[in-house]
């Protein structure tokens, strides 16, 4: 069953529900890493008119969003979006992140400057990227 049918937009889901659909450790590792790097919480949203419908967990630092993540069975999708601010940075920074990562920025369509990333996070490769994308946003707090 897909995570929009799982959970309606009636039924608010709780973050452990959440961990659960996705069942992928490298869920808890971003999540403790946003957390702990950035002091904020996650907060749970439902998109009607999103890439992806339904329950989503977004995290924003001072107005700025740092990312979105939608839930999958077994892994989640993360939307970052690099801004025309970013964008010389995240140049600097692709060829050494992964392959998929490259691709994915490549392929994406410029808008008002900037690029709106869709990455599925499915191996820790990815998840340094998407950490490292997302740093670029705001820095991590010291």
């Amino acid at each position: 069953m897909e995570w929009k049918d799982t959970f309606l937009q009636e039924c608010k889901p709780t973050l452990e529900q959440v961990e659960s659909f996705i069942n992928n450790p490298l869920w808890s590792k971003l999540m403790d890493n946003l957390q702990d790097t950035y002091h904020i919480s996650p907060q749970l949203q439902y998109s009607g008119c999103s890439m992806q419908k339904g329950w989503n967990i977004r995290f924003k630092k001072r107005g700025k969003s740092l990312c979105t993540l939608y839930p999958m069975k077994g892994y989640f999708l993360a939307l970052v979006v690099v801004g025309a601010k970013e964008m010389e940075k995240a140049e600097l920074l692709l060829p050494f992140c992964s392959t998929t990562v490259q691709e994915i920025f490549n392929k994406a369509d410029l808008y008002i400057g900037g690029k709106w990333l869709m990455v599925p996070v499915l191996n820790h490769e990815t998840l340094q990227d998407l950490r490292s994308l997302i740093s670029l946003r705001v820095a991590p707090q010291k």
